[in-house]
């Protein structure tokens, strides 16, 4: 069973950047494609990036390519979702979510317990 855990967000201004950080246990880590969600209030779960089991692919949510980025690093086991120029609608809850290698972009079978970024406007 593979555990994350969220680590990293808080309350920003808009414009800020802030980093989440994903920590994994159970399963190793350089087999699984690590990826993050977010649940924007009244709104529904969405994906928004993918980092491949290699680290040799990534993928981001079209609306957000340029301003979010995702990384990871193997020595830690922790995957990582940069954001920049943070705006009032990226105020959501944000989920790390993991999956095996031969899994489609956006579909993981853990999931981390979630943690919240709130932009000020």
């Amino acid at each position: 069973q593979v555990q994350l855990v969220e680590s990293g967000g808080g309350l920003v201004p808009a414009g800020a950047s802030l980093t989440l950080s994903c920590a994994a246990s159970g399963s190793p880590f350089s087999t699984l494609n690590m990826g993050w969600y977010r649940q924007a209030p009244g709104k529904d779960r969405v994906w928004i990036a993918q980092i491949s089991w290699s680290g040799g692919t990534t993928y981001i949510t079209q609306s957000l390519k340029g301003r979010f980025a995702i990384s990871r690093d193997d020595a830690k086991s922790t995957v990582y979702l940069e954001m920049n120029d943070l705006k009032s609608e990226d105020t959501a809850t944000y989920y790390c979510g993991a999956g095996d290698r031969w899994s489609g972009v956006g579909n993981y079978d853990h999931w981390g317990q979630g943690i919240q970024v709130t932009v000020s406007s």
